[in-house]
């Protein structure tokens, strides 16, 4: 099986020696995504806004690795505050709703303070595709 690198154009990627996502085969591994617009270098304030622009960043990976957030299995939420879950909440149900991934969330600080939190997925593509 195949091997494919996917890079979001972050220069953290080349800074700390990773990729945005990892394609195996079926398996379609996408590390821990922060709030970033990549193309501004810019982030929001507040965690459900980070949160939203997560999964836009997610969507962009699963799209270049030819998937969708629906072959999505499992999603790890990192934050550094636990109270700030409870806001993202509408808009984990925006895009998670019907897809409804095992789930993990863990409190542990992240590299950068203004981040709020951090998402990771493994998605396996449909046999569809």
């Amino acid at each position: 099986m195949n091997r494919k690198l996917i890079s979001s154009g972050s220069p953290f990627e080349e800074q700390i020696a990773y990729s945005r996502a990892v394609v195996d085969g079926s398996w379609i591994f996408v590390s821990g995504t922060t709030g970033f617009d990549y193309a501004t270098m810019s982030i929001a304030a507040g965690a459900s806004e980070q949160a939203e622009q997560c999964l836009k960043n997610i969507q962009h990976a699963l799209r270049q690795a030819d998937s969708e957030l629906a072959d999505i299995v499992r999603v790890h939420y990192i934050l550094p505050n636990a109270a700030d879950f409870e806001e993202c909440w509408p808009v984990l149900r925006k895009y998670f709703g019907t897809i409804r991934p095992a789930a993990t969330m863990i409190c542990a600080g992240l590299l950068d303070p203004r981040m709020k939190i951090e998402i990771e997925v493994t998605a396996r593509k449909s046999s569809k595709a």
